[in-house]
């Protein structure tokens, strides 16, 4: 017999089913590690968080969902995202103010900011800059966490947001100039 799609499993979980909960989080665990290692590979060398860490927590999270209207595996997915974007700026905060030296996790965004050279950013600037930019255009900054904590295609990002992959190229096209400049011309604080 095959085993159920993630589709099905989220809907019967959103039907109150907890081994439905339990047998999606054994699918999509794998892939969400290999999401965590690849944002997580452009920190420090000396990061403390890892993504089996990241994963687990952001698993927690996913599981005290008792009241989600899954619809399908996008849309988990950029809740993931969601989650793992809290996750990452909460552990960068603890870890400012233990140590009150300034020390950043990075985020390295590359191409992702179209031709601009590469730029390593902190997280907390990151998380700072997409709450400006979610106060101004709320969805540009849901397709900027899609792309950056989920990893979700343009595709995966047009069906979690409901709306067509143009739209969606176009939101993330201005997003990303939107972003490069606030990063870039923002004064960096200690």
């Amino acid at each position: 017999m095959p085993s159920p799609d993630v589709t099905s499993l989220l809907q019967a979980w959103s039907g109150g089913d907890s081994a439905a909960r339990d047998q999606l989080m054994t699918l999509v665990y794998d892939e969400l590690r290999r999401r965590a290692e690849a944002y997580l590979r452009h920190e420090r060398r000396d990061h403390t968080l890892q993504p089996t860490a990241l994963v687990h927590e952001a698993y927690l999270r996913l599981a005290e969902q008792t009241r989600m209207d899954w619809k399908n595996r996008a849309q988990f997915f950029g809740v993931a995202a969601q989650m793992m974007r809290r996750i990452l700026v909460d552990h960068a905060r603890a870890g400012k103010m233990a140590k009150r030296s300034g020390t950043l996790m990075r985020v390295d965004l590359d191409d992702r900011l179209g031709a601009q050279p590469a730029a390593d950013l902190d997280v907390l600037a990151l998380d700072e800059v997409l709450t400006r930019l979610a106060d101004f255009d709320a969805r540009k900054c849901t397709v900027a966490e899609l792309k950056f904590f989920a990893g979700l295609s343009i595709d995966e990002s047009a069906q979690v947001l409901g709306v067509s992959t143009a739209t969606v190229e176009r939101e993330w096209k201005a997003a990303r100039a939107w972003l490069y400049a606030a990063l870039t011309t923002a004064p960096r604080q200690p």
